[in-house]
């Protein structure tokens, strides 16, 4: 059977509401929030018996979607938030913007804070990352031409 699509990408994060707000800046939408808890997904995640809100987020072409969960139980036993690019491990997103001067103006007012510098890469694309709410890397990118 071949793959289909990728449905979504999972954010552990502490705050769900500053998050989805720092999201809808972005341009993403919220699709729905839910509560999760139970005995079945503890056996999907192999965490027993846990409690997470999540937030479903798509982006504007609806083709790719962010769910975001804050764990309520069981607690979270580990911080990579300060972790550099180059660390091990699925460690952060990228979105293509219109102009990334503007969204970075807008996501500032949101606190997020640029890692390194706004590039250009051979007149192709503008690039950066930034820490979003809760430390999260995001990549930004603005194609040029």
């Amino acid at each position: 059977m071949a793959l289909k699509r990728m449905d979504n990408v999972g954010i552990v994060v502490e705050d769900l509401e500053g998050t989805i707000e720092f999201f809808r800046e972005l341009g993403l939408e919220l699709e729905g929030k839910a509560t999760i808890g139970g005995e079945w997904a503890g056996r999907v995640t192999g965490l027993g018996d846990q409690h997470v809100e999540i937030a479903m987020m798509r982006t504007p072409d609806g083709h790719s979607r962010l769910e975001l969960s804050r764990f309520l139980t069981p607690p979270i036993v580990a911080d990579h938030r300060n972790a550099p690019v180059n660390s091990l491990g699925y460690l952060r997103v990228m979105f293509t913007v219109d102009d990334i001067s503007e969204t970075l103006e807008r996501l500032r007012t949101r606190g997020a804070q640029l890692v390194g510098e706004v590039v250009d890469y051979e007149d192709v694309y503008r690039l950066c990352y930034i820490r979003g709410p809760g430390g999260l890397l995001i990549g930004l990118a603005q194609e040029l031409g």
